[in-house]
């Protein structure tokens, strides 16, 4: 059970870590664009959404306003997070777990 604990804990940790990181990058990039500097990749960004930032880049985007008609951002974003749900009710209906 202390294996399980840590997986779990190690778990947490890493999607705190990435999502602190992704809220973080499109500040960044909201700044830079405010400023008229270089900006952040989309497919940077994206790849933060990808990696488990998907809750963090739509709080960006709502309490920043950043990135919320650019397309094919906002397509490629809800494709990345309706993969990411799928993937979770396939996993929860087959009864598969890390432990």
């Amino acid at each position: 059970m202390l294996g399980a604990d840590l997986l779990i804990g190690a778990a947490l940790l890493y999607l705190a870590a990435i999502n602190g990181v992704t809220w973080l990058a499109f500040a960044a990039d909201k700044t830079a664009a405010q400023q008229g500097q270089r900006r952040i990749a989309e497919s940077t960004l994206l790849a933060f959404v990808l990696f488990g930032g998907t809750p963090a880049a739509y709080f960006a985007r709502h309490s920043l306003r950043h990135k919320t008609r650019k397309q094919p951002f906002s397509a490629q974003l809800h494709m990345i997070a309706a993969l990411q749900a799928g993937v979770m009710v396939l996993t929860a209906a087959k009864g598969l777990s890390l432990y």
